[in-house]
């Protein structure tokens, strides 16, 4: 019997530590990398993230099963996309030209299936819009066991049936119950913008909220 899939989180600014410590308690080994060296990270990790692995992130990306994208979303670039090659690839990210200015190349559709776009083709990575629809502060602090009645519900949108169903079973392992949307272009719901971004909604609210959004038609 195999154990659980290993995580990378690349980013350790607001997002990435949460979903670290999350992943951590739910049992899954985690490393967490930046673009520079895992040392400007080491002591950040062990006082925030005891358990997560500082390493450099093309180690950490080398050993995971599940790579977690928690970086400002005009870092994305700086990102080499072979480094990503044939990973399932959560893309956790959120473009807002508010705060990060206007990126010419998520201006048309949703972030997330131009992300699969410009991964998916050359590396052959597996792309899940997921994590993103939280705020980080309430991720963590709005997690419950199954069963509990102020459980909340988390989104999970890809075009792979086996990816979404490993990252519907993380949602539902550090915390939440899962929905599947219909496929990435789906997932536009999770976005800024989406009737579901920001909100901590029970289950039947969250899939009262997507049913009635025409972007969470495919």
């Amino acid at each position: 019997m195999t154990g659980p899939d290993r995580i990378a989180v690349l980013g350790a600014g607001h997002v990435g530590p949460v979903i670290a410590r999350l992943a951590i308690k739910a049992g899954y080994p985690v490393a967490i990398a930046t673009s520079g060296d895992p040392e400007d990270i080491a002591l950040i990790a062990e006082l925030m993230i005891p358990g997560a692995q500082p390493r450099w992130a093309s180690d950490a990306v080398a050993g995971a099963d599940i790579v977690v994208l928690a970086i400002p979303l005009h870092r994305f670039g700086e990102i080499d996309p072979g480094l990503l090659r044939g990973k399932l690839v959560v893309d956790a990210m959120n473009y807002w030209p508010a705060s990060e200015g206007t990126l010419q190349a998520f201006e048309h559709g949703g972030s997330s299936e131009i992300v699969a776009r410009l991964l998916t083709g050359s590396t052959g990575s597996t792309v899940v819009k997921a994590l993103n629809h939280i705020g980080y502060h309430e991720l963590e602090d709005r997690a419950r066991p199954p069963g509990d009645p102020d459980r909340r519900a988390l989104g999970v949108a890809g075009d792979d049936a086996a990816a979404v169903a490993t990252i519907a079973g993380l949602a539902d392992r550090i915390g939440y119950d899962p929905v599947r949307l219909d496929g990435l272009r789906a997932g536009r719901v999770l976005e800024p913008g989406g009737p579901v971004f920001g909100a901590v909604l029970p289950l039947a609210e969250f899939e009262r909220a997507v049913r009635q959004d025409a972007r969470s038609l495919a």
